[in-house]
């Protein structure tokens, strides 16, 4: 379809055509700057607080800026670009000048998607798209089949995880131009690798959000959310709210050739109409060109809905971030009890019934919701469920940054990895986790000092009830997210990846994701369940076939010995594939005794062993 964006400066011809929702202006006036001087021009006003004005010899690289009842010039919230920072005047971008390549593309395989979540500034080299561009023939390698970038959106100062973002067109400076995040998607589609985009529409940053100053409607007293009032989609003007984001979420896919979105805590997205956003925007997503692109959301609540066709009254997602397996897995090896791992008690039994139905709350009690969660997901399918063993936020909100396996032995990280890689869900790797970075991934910002001290004491706050953070002296060994060092060591180095420790986590992701990509058996299934049982308190065993192929994954925290007769009885004859005591796995290795005659596993310590039947063999 042909892409005719609303709001924003749009070049046409020799002109450019600017459009803005400003319903708090009585008299609004467009600023244009050129050679002598700044040009003044009076933009029309239509119903619904929508002005616009064409200007014949404005083109792209032109700075402009609106004013409204003799206030200061302030720049479009619908900007493609801040070359300044989002304080200063927007600039007028052509994405049409940028020559595509990409046209032999065919988009994202739903039963493939290996996802790679990265954040641009801290990925690799000086923190730019064309830095992660020179890293994707790596990425290519191991097995991933999409990078999600975190999100995007131009936010204040020089550095932020990105859900502060605040101009929501564009692309923060701090990583590049515009046309350069083009080419790391034109790049990433050569190369075999789609990109998803992490939006945020359930809140703006706290500083430079002129959106709301424009049009208050933007955000309704109706609702409360962490942030504050929320984003406006179910009160008066809600059209325009809704029109806006579903736009702001297709220029993403039209602009930059984005393979899809992960929409940010959509539990966030409070609407009581009788058209949910979420769906609807979904929609628009999908129709909007070939080959469809995918919508992916984070959200807490074990929505079935959510991930359910629309021709059965779902949304129609592609899939929604299944956090219960991470938390399973982590109060299960690292011990965590407080905040939301008090409602998991980390037992295999636990860990299977997640693997089993794609989440763990299908219903009941969490204490720390206080209240019911989950609803039944048993007719959804199993790839619609996006699972970690390490997210930003995962790491992140941790008061230290600290990743799974910086708490944890290596023997009971390779276990982590090989359930991750081997479930049929949607399998999610974190930037660096593939070779056990040493980095941690910590909270930083970069606003004003008044509001940024106010962070600091927030984050430190926050951490009071926490284990370890509770007395005002070790508040302080939290690193402050304003500080440049919290930034820096946040950055992954990549001079890591040939030491043994971080080779040998490095060879198993690669080698496990060949394994998903070389058989179907193994990849994300449209199944509604998976075959996954505790055998004992330390112990599960995941079946997984297709057609011919059959494989028995059995994973155990702890050494002892495990019966595995039952899980063998269909006669097929086995062999051994893999285990995480391999050599290229474990520099110090202790191999776990099989017996496949008697089906019989003695694990030294922990481990996972992935037989397969000898007639699938390849």
């Amino acid at each position: 379809m042909t892409w005719d964006p609303f709001f924003g400066a749009v070049p046409i011809g020799g002109a450019t055509r600017f459009r803005i929702w400003a319903t708090a202006a009585r008299d609004l006036r467009l600023h244009v700057a050129c050679g002598s001087g700044t040009k003044i021009h009076q933009p029309v006003c239509s119903p619904g607080g929508i002005w616009e004005i064409e200007v014949p010899g404005v083109e792209a690289g032109a700075h402009y800026a609106y004013s409204f009842d003799k206030g200061d010039p302030r720049p479009d919230p619908a900007s493609r670009f801040q070359p300044d920072g989002v304080h200063a005047w927007s600039e007028v971008i052509d994405p049409r000048r940028f020559q595509w390549s990409d046209g032999a593309w065919q988009g994202l395989d739903p039963a493939t998607v290996v996802i790679y979540e990265l954040h641009v500034g801290t990925f690799a080299g000086r923190g730019t798209f064309g830095d992660v561009a020179a890293r994707l023939d790596y990425l290519r390698s191991i097995g991933v089949t999409a990078i999600e970038l975190m999100p995007l959106a131009d936010f204040p100062g020089r550095r932020s995880w990105g859900y502060d973002g605040v101009a929501l067109f564009a692309p923060s400076r701090a990583y590049g131009r515009p046309d350069d995040l083009r080419a790391l998607v034109d790049r990433a589609h050569h190369t075999g690798l789609g990109v998803i985009i992490d939006v945020v529409y359930n809140h703006l940053g706290p500083e430079g959000a002129y959106l709301s100053q424009f049009s208050p409607e933007f955000l309704t007293a109706k609702h409360a959310t962490p942030w504050g009032d929320a984003v406006n989609l179910d009160d008066t003007a809600c059209e325009q709210v809704r029109r806006l984001l579903i736009e702001n979420a297709l220029h993403w896919i039209h602009e930059y050739h984005a393979d899809g979105l992960r929409l940010d805590a959509t539990h966030a997205l409070i609407d009581t109409s009788d058209r949910p956003f979420v769906a609807e925007l979904t929609r628009c997503v999908h129709e909007a060109r070939t080959p469809r692109p995918l919508v992916f959301a984070e959200d807490s609540r074990n929505l079935a809905e959510m991930v359910t066709d629309a021709a059965h009254g779902g949304w129609d997602l592609d899939g929604v971030w299944a956090d219960d397996l991470h938390h399973v897995l982590r109060s299960a090896i690292a011990g965590d009890t407080h905040g939301y791992y008090a409602d998991y008690a980390g037992t295999a039994h636990e860990l299977a019934d997640t693997l089993r139905r794609g989440w763990l709350f299908v219903g009941q009690h969490s204490r720390h919701e206080e209240g019911p969660r989950g609803t039944d997901p048993s007719e959804v399918e199993m790839r619609r469920s996006v699972i970690c063993v390490q997210n930003h936020d995962q790491i992140g909100n941790r008061a230290l940054g600290d990743r799974l396996h910086h708490a944890i032995d290596d023997a009971s990280w390779r276990v982590a990895v090989v359930i991750l890689l081997v479930a049929p869900m949607t399998p999610l790797l974190f930037m660096g986790q593939e070779w056990a970075a040493s980095t941690p991934f910590l909270f930083f910002t970069d606003f004003e000092p008044d509001l940024g001290r106010k962070v600091v004491e927030g984050r430190r706050r926050e951490f009071r009830d926490f284990p370890g953070f509770g007395s005002p002296g070790a508040a302080e060994r939290i690193p402050d997210p304003q500080a440049d060092q919290t930034f820096e060591a946040s950055r992954l180095r990549w001079s890591e990846l040939s030491a043994p420790r971080h080779a040998n986590s490095l060879e198993l992701h690669r080698t496990l994701l060949a394994l998903r990509a070389q058989h179907l058996a193994l990849q994300a299934s449209s199944a509604y369940t998976c075959d996954a049982t505790a055998l004992d308190a330390a112990t599960i065993v995941i079946r997984r076939s297709r057609d011919r192929a059959r494989f028995v994954i059995c994973a155990r925290l702890g050494e002892g010995r495990v019966d595995l007769r039952e899980a063998l009885v269909d006669g097929t004859a086995w062999q051994t594939r893999l285990t995480t005591e391999d050599v290229p796995f474990a520099s110090d290795a202790r191999p776990a005794r099989i017996d496949l005659a008697r089906g019989a596993i003695d694990f030294a310590r922990s481990g996972a062993v992935i037989l397969q039947s000898k007639e699938s063999k390849g």
